[in-house]
């Protein structure tokens, strides 16, 4: 596994889709235009839905993406958990009408394996699939991925109510038996369970049916137009690559906390972890949502941004 920069983590990504045949789509501005639907944007294809529903044709069917992203559902984990963030930058490629899984996993399988890239070792990814995919589970092991490193999971499955859905398959980096001190092993992926062992890096959909209400989903029509949208959350891969803890001690977090202990009673240490976290996390969400446009106020976005603040100075304080 290559050592790299967060910066050279979404260069790679970003330069070996464009390589591909993928336009690169700038980073949308975190607030919404003309989505009402959306207080923030909070996934890569937040602000390609337009392509996606067919209100607009693409001048690209191929695109790849950083997108940044805001949450907030669950900031009451933040800074409690390796991976919860309310800001965080998610990595994408779609395909609109072009490609579909012939052709996106085996470029997964490069881009996450391949020394010219990030060069992960294949026998540590562990990949879920939809059990009724063979598809899909086939190509994965035809690329390189072992057979015993294969799950099925029935919640690999993405639709939201009616409208375009299909199978998806979930690309796990095992950091080995130190993160998992029950000795589950693969029952932390099998039933779905939160833990540390198992980091999911990337989900990729395969848009293919149409779901309708009350039609049982092996009856599920095709779509006249398959669509690829897939995720990486960079914050995942940047502290897999960098072998650190938590996402907090990588390059996106760690100038932060070091500055903030410049001036602070305790060192992030122990129980003074969570605070430092908690900072942290808050100072990026509110620096680009300014940056951005948003404003403080007493209610939507300013009323989001005036929590995030109020919470980072509760936790300097104490």
């Amino acid at each position: 596994m290559r050592k790299m920069t967060s910066d050279e983590i979404r260069d790679t990504w970003l330069e070996f889709f464009k390589e591909h045949g993928h336009y690169v789509e700038p980073s949308a501005s975190l607030i919404p235009v003309n989505d009402p639907t959306l207080l923030w944007i909070n996934a890569g294809v937040a602000a390609l839905k337009k392509y996606f529903d067919g209100t607009l044709t693409p001048k690209h069917r191929r695109i790849t993406n950083a997108q940044k992203c805001i949450r907030t559902n669950d900031i009451d984990n933040v800074g409690h958990t390796a991976r919860h963030h309310t800001f965080f930058e998610m990595m994408g490629n779609f395909s609109i009408g072009d490609y579909f899984r012939d052709q996106v996993i085996p470029w997964a399988y490069e881009l996450l394996t391949s020394d010219k890239y990030y060069g992960l070792d294949p026998h540590k990814l562990y990949v879920t699939y939809y059990p009724d995919d063979h598809e899909t589970h086939d190509l994965w092991v035809k690329c390189g991925i072992p057979e015993e490193n294969m799950v099925p999971s029935v919640n690999n499955f993405w639709e939201i109510g009616e409208g375009p859905c299909g199978p998806d398959t979930e690309i796990n980096y095992d950091r080995g038996e130190k993160w998992d001190p029950e000795h589950l092993g693969l029952k932390l992926l099998q039933d779905d369970m939160e833990n540390d062992r198992y980091i999911e890096l990337w989900n990729i959909v395969f848009s293919q049916f149409n779901s309708m209400p009350g039609v049982p989903r092996k009856d599920y029509k095709q779509l006249p137009q398959k669509n690829i949208d897939t995720g990486a959350g960079l914050e995942r891969l940047a502290c897999i690559m960098q072998d650190a803890e938590t996402n907090f001690e990588t390059d996106l977090f760690m100038p932060y906390i070091e500055y903030i202990q410049k001036d602070a009673k305790y060192p992030y240490e122990g129980k003074y972890k969570l605070a430092y976290r908690v900072i942290a996390d808050h100072i990026r969400s509110i620096t680009f949502a300014l940056a951005d446009g948003a404003v403080f106020s007493n209610d939507g976005r300013g009323y989001v941004l005036k929590r995030l603040l109020r919470r980072a100075s509760r936790y300097a304080q104490t």
